[in-house]
């Protein structure tokens, strides 16, 4: 029921992909809804497709978002593009809401939902209710507003206990966690949606996102704006298990890119897919700590003697995760433009700016995702 839209690129053999996209949306200005805006993913969205002259309706109940994430955005692209956003305080739960901010909007970018695995094992129920309810309700309101294109956040968490490395989009495992449970459930509802009523959908599993507005705080942080937290402030950095464990790193204007390149999309076969969205590389706990380490050593003389202590493994953990991204090359023109070192050192300053104007509530660090 999704409709057809014209899109005209001319300059194919000079352009990438995404750059075709980036330059057509700055001249054809849609309307996007994105779900889950204050937080750390949506708020990066936002910020591309107000810098492309785009209309954007932001959706979220600051339960894990923040409203500095949107004054951030507003100081970097200005009051002329700002005046492009609106912002409605709402819950995904609340299907009148979701109805509500679905009215008129060309694409949806659903990045609303409770992250973290150990989060939804302390509170599988509210991880269901905003993960699968929400979920579902999004998808009748996109439905109901025959939007063009509904792009979600889907997981790597989905691959379970499947020991395959690098992870393929086909091929998973048993969950292990309320969390990879919810997040399976979404792309099976986004492919019934599509056979039963034509609806234009596409998952993105994520690997371990990180980047600019990215907490550092509260108990489910993510590890990269923990360890800098613990880091420059000289805390102890725990490490769970023994440090060999992986993970497949991916800087946020990957997954901006991923984003937009799904929206957008006219190839049909491309359409009711899920993709991985990451490297296809592997980076163990220990060589994060050593790349971290060393980007930081010339602005804190303190970490000379700085080194990680371990603790136990982590319950719902899988040992090692690495994407194969072939499917998303091959499909949506994919091609990350951030390496893992690459990432970091343009994500640094950030961190250390953010970090230094916060206080400091935390005597050690656990590593989370």
């Amino acid at each position: 029921m999704y409709g057809d839209f014209d899109l005209i690129f001319e300059e194919l053999s000079v352009m990438t992909r995404y750059q075709e996209i980036q330059h057509h949306l700055s001249e054809n200005q849609y309307c996007w809804l994105i779900t889950g805006v204050a937080g750390f993913i949506g708020s990066n969205l936002l910020e591309a497709l107000l810098k492309l002259n785009q209309r954007v309706i932001g959706l979220d109940n600051f339960s894990t978002g923040y409203q500095h994430n949107l004054d951030q955005v507003s100081a970097i692209v200005g009051p002329e593009d700002w005046q492009n956003f609106k912002f409605v305080q709402g819950d995904i739960r609340d299907l009148e809401t979701c109805r509500s901010v679905s009215r008129d909007i060309d694409f949806v970018l659903h990045q609303a939902a409770l992250g973290s695995v150990p989060r939804s094992i302390d509170d599988p129920i509210l991880t269901n209710e905003s993960n699968v309810s929400g979920f579902l309700n999004m998808l009748v309101a996109a439905r109901d507003a025959k939007a063009k294109r509904f792009v979600y956040a889907a997981s790597s968490s989905t691959y379970g206990d499947h020991p395959d490395l690098p992870k393929i989009e086909s091929v998973i495992g048993q969950p292990l966690s309320p969390y990879a449970v919810t997040k399976y459930v979404n792309e099976l509802y986004a492919d019934v949606f599509a056979r039963c009523y034509e609806t234009s959908s596409i998952g993105l599993r994520y690997f371990n996102v990180f980047g600019p507005r990215q907490d550092p705080d509260g108990a489910y942080a993510a590890v990269i704006p923990l360890w800098v937290s613990a880091l420059i402030r000289n805390k102890p950095l725990y490490i769970n298990g023994d440090g060999e464990t992986s993970r497949d790193f991916c800087y946020i204007d990957n997954v901006v890119q991923a984003n937009l390149l799904s929206a957008l999309t006219t190839d049909k076969t491309a359409i009711n897919q899920v993709y991985n969205v990451a490297l296809n590389e592997r980076t163990s706990l220990n060589q994060l700590y050593e790349m971290m380490h060393t980007l930081l050593l010339d602005k804190f003389p303190h970490l000379e003697t700085h080194r990680p202590e371990y603790a136990d493994f982590r319950d719902g953990d899988v040992r090692h995760s690495q994407a194969d991204i072939t499917k998303a090359r091959r499909l949506l023109d994919f091609e990350p433009t951030h390496a893992i070192k690459e990432g970091l050192a343009s994500a640094m300053d950030w961190y250390v700016a953010d970090l230094s104007g916060r206080p400091d509530s935390r005597s050690s660090t656990q590593q989370s995702e």
